[in-house]
């Protein structure tokens, strides 16, 4: 039997060249998709599900598209990708802004406005990897310098500023302790909090206050104790959408 010499016997495995790994490619993310948009539009084409789906396969390469998957959007189970998007906006003649919902995280609003993570980075005034862990977390440790270049870059209004930068839920318990008790006493910490005029915010706490007082104590004189739940419940819904009623009244007060 003839044999290989053996300085020509090696492991097959040793042969082989060392297989290069796939480079890491960075996550991509989406703006915040309008589902209730997107089937509304669908309907009025006279269009099914399958229909979109046929024309985002056939006009736009994008094979792996059913019927089901525009269902998932549309259910707001599962959001297109930006390329999903562009097409979906196509098929259904539109532009893929009137796709976009409401964004409500700083990631929402920075894809948005089409911005890298380097450029609002950047127009603030943080280390990238400090930024991109802020926008990870939903966190925001920003001064309020930053936090104020942050509204231009991304063209924030205050109450979406309060929003992102995680302040919402401390405006919230601020705002349901005016209500509550004495509202002279949240004036202070809440224009610190929001950065408005004192005279501005004394107005709308007072105007808040007295409106919830009322709400509460509308029905106390009813009989049997009906009025009395139906006014708590009541009480109880103003409190949790307190927020709600806050930025009208601002925005309202702030006009005179």
């Amino acid at each position: 039997m003839h044999r290989r010499p053996a300085h020509e016997r090696h492991d097959r495995h040793e042969r082989q060249p060392p297989q290069q790994q796939e480079p890491a490619q960075a996550p991509t993310h989406t703006p915040p998709f309008n589902a209730p948009a997107a089937q509304k539009l669908r309907v009025a084409l006279n269009m099914g599900p399958e229909d979109v789906a046929y024309w985002m396969r056939s006009s736009y390469g994008l094979p792996y598209v059913g019927p089901d998957l525009v269902m998932a959007w549309e259910r707001g189970t599962m959001t297109p990708t930006a390329p999903e998007l562009t097409a979906l906006a196509g098929v259904l003649w539109c532009s893929p802004r009137e796709l976009i919902g409401a964004p409500r995280t700083l990631r929402e609003h920075r894809v948005t406005r089409g911005l890298a993570p380097e450029d609002v980075a950047r127009a603030v005034g943080l280390e990238l990897n400090s930024y991109l862990r802020m926008e990870d977390a939903g966190d925001w440790h920003g001064s309020d310098r930053q936090a104020s270049a942050l509204a231009d870059v991304l063209g924030l209004s205050l109450p979406d500023l309060i929003v992102v930068t995680g302040r919402e839920a401390h405006l919230a318990d601020l705002l349901r302790g005016a209500v509550t008790t004495r509202w002279q006493a949240y004036v202070r910490p809440t224009a610190k909090l929001l950065s408005l005029d004192r005279r501005l915010l004394e107005a709308v706490l007072q105007e808040m206050h007295t409106d919830y007082q009322e709400l509460v104590t509308a029905g106390l004189t009813w009989a049997n104790g009906t009025a009395a739940t139906d006014a708590g419940d009541a009480g109880r819904d103003h409190l949790e959408q307190i927020i709600d009623h806050f930025w009208p009244l601002v925005q309202r007060t702030s006009s005179y």
